[in-house]
């Protein structure tokens, strides 16, 4: 949910410029079951424009009209929206409507949080009832500072707390320069990743070829920088070629990625992994665990669109810690 944070607080500033107002919409509680769990949040401009959503659709348009008593009053409300006697979702809604008036130092601080990669914690105040008090509000955590997201917010007791922690952005690094390289990247990205492409000096490409890239490093497997890598990313190598493969994965030995895919068949990735255990035995079992090739979930993939489909699949059940099944083979509820 970082990412649909970040595009929050992007929307906001650009609307700020000529002077509109904002309103925050956040589901702080659920009876039942929803397309999405607490936490999730949108932002409302007051030019009618939406920034994100909380469900599938069926509920943005009622969070809409009963935000208009909030750009008007300047005051926050909670709505409650009853999906049972409804078609889509089947449970009760808890949504917390507040003014979204982040000061330049939260903003400041915000943005400096997503780019050093920290976690960090919101808390919002909310009740159960229909009501709009001043008690209701959102407070922005990270290490030791506590930022209103407006400024006239004062928590009370008598309210409920929705505290809510949120890592840095997954991020994703793709080796390789090739279209399903590309495809990769512009899967990835819209999936909310932050996405780096490192592709060889040798290759006449610029970031301008990767849609939905943040960064784009032209790099040799002996320039790679294992620091990039943190608990938060993921590496694909599809450079198409063994040597540089093999050549990254000696570099990727200093640190263990989440998820390294490889692609190529199983008996690549065996070769592979035993050149590189000649190269040095103390390799940790660890860096082997997060080793998955060939890339990818088995969907009956085979164009670089669906083998994309399917390695976002297989990242995503990796590190979420779930085993990959149709939903309608699973028992109890879709989230859990």
């Amino acid at each position: 949910m970082t990412h649909e944070l970040k595009n929050i607080f992007a929307a906001y500033k650009t609307h700020q410029q000529s002077g509109g107002k904002a309103v925050l919409a956040t589901v702080v509680a659920l009876d039942g079951s929803s397309y999405r769990r607490p936490g999730v949040r949108m932002l409302l401009l007051d030019n009618g424009k939406m920034v994100g959503a909380v469900s599938g659709g069926c509920v943005e348009k009622e969070i809409q009209r009963q935000s208009e008593s909030v750009f008007s009053s300047a005051r926050p409300k909670m709505m409650t929206y009853d999906g049972r006697y409804r078609l889509g979702c089947e449970g009760i809604l808890y949504i917390l409507l507040e003014p979204f008036i982040p000061n330049e130092k939260t903003s400041g601080i915000f943005w400096q949080t997503i780019k050093e990669r920290k976690s960090f914690e919101l808390e919002s105040h909310y009740t159960r009832k229909e009501n709009s008090i001043e008690e209701l509000g959102t407070i922005f955590k990270v290490d030791k500072s506590e930022l209103l997201l407006r400024p006239d917010f004062k928590s009370k007791k008598g309210t409920e707390v929705f505290n809510q922690k949120l890592t840095p952005c997954f991020k994703l690094v793709i080796i390789g320069s090739e279209h399903d390289a590309v495809q990769l990247c512009s899967y990835a990205s819209m999936s909310g990743w932050e996405v780096t492409v490192i592709t060889s000096p040798s290759e006449e490409k610029g970031i301008t070829d990767f849609p939905g890239a943040n960064e784009f490093l032209s790099l040799s497997p002996e320039e790679f920088q294992p620091h990039m890598i943190d608990e938060q990313t993921g590496v694909v190598l599809m450079t198409h070629s063994y040597v540089k493969d093999l050549k990254f994965l000696v570099s990727l030995m200093e640190v263990t990625p989440i998820y390294l895919g490889l692609l190529g068949p199983s008996s690549r990735r065996e070769r592979l992994l035993n050149e590189l255990l000649e190269y040095n035995m103390d390799i940790s079992d660890d860096f082997f665990a997060s080793v998955y090739g060939p890339a990818g979930i088995n969907i009956g993939a085979e164009t670089p669109q669906e083998i994309s489909v399917s390695i976002i699949a297989e990242i995503l059940a990796v590190i979420r810690k779930k085993d990959p099944m149709l939903l309608r083979n699973k028992l109890g509820a879709i989230h859990n």
